[in-house]
């Protein structure tokens, strides 16, 4: 018959086990640098081809500088490509040499531009596919069909770049210091 209540080799049993899940590790939220690595890189891709194909579509005499929505996607291409291209940079400093550049303050700066970057590619986006929208109303084949696919395209993956801006803002939030 088992005795009832703890016996002493079960105590010790006990604390020995407490002992050892407190000396384990706590898991890390921490993301590799080679997957930010990978995000940035893969925004600038998709930024670069869409703002290659927007700047190339035209129809006539009518291009993207003809449309508000569409220079304003292009602002938007431009800003999130300075952006992208400068935090790609310092993911690869962080990459091959192991250390970030500057301070714990830079954390804040990565969380909070990934956030703006990301937003700011989505209002273009949006707006963009708001006016694409419209011309298909409008066309009545007029031969604005490539045109407007090749609009279409480039704010496709503008929308892609927020998808991989925002992952990425994501993936900064686990950098930031945690507060007590």
């Amino acid at each position: 018959m088992a005795p009832i209540g703890p016996t002493p080799s079960n105590v010790a049993s006990q604390e020995n086990s407490k002992d050892n899940t407190s000396s384990a590790p706590p898991l890390s939220r921490v993301i590799s640098p080679i997957v930010s690595l990978i995000l940035r890189v893969l925004t600038l891709v998709c930024l670069f081809v869409s703002l290659i194909l927007l700047t190339t579509a035209s129809h006539e005499s009518i291009t993207f500088t003809f449309f508000r929505a569409y220079r304003y996607l292009c602002a938007t291409i431009v800003i999130g490509l300075a952006y992208s291209l400068l935090q790609t940079a310092f993911t690869i400093f962080h990459v091959s040499t192991g250390n970030r550049i500057g301070v714990d303050g830079l954390d804040y700066i990565d969380f909070y531009g990934d956030k703006v970057v990301s937003y700011v590619l989505a209002t273009g986006a949006a707006a963009s596919f708001g006016m694409t929208q419209e011309l298909k109303n409008l066309d009545s084949g007029a031969g604005t069909t490539k045109f407007i696919m090749t609009t279409d395209a480039a704010t496709s993956l503008c929308l892609l770049a927020f998808l991989f801006t925002a992952i990425s803002s994501i993936f900064s939030s686990f950098a930031l210091p945690k507060s007590a």
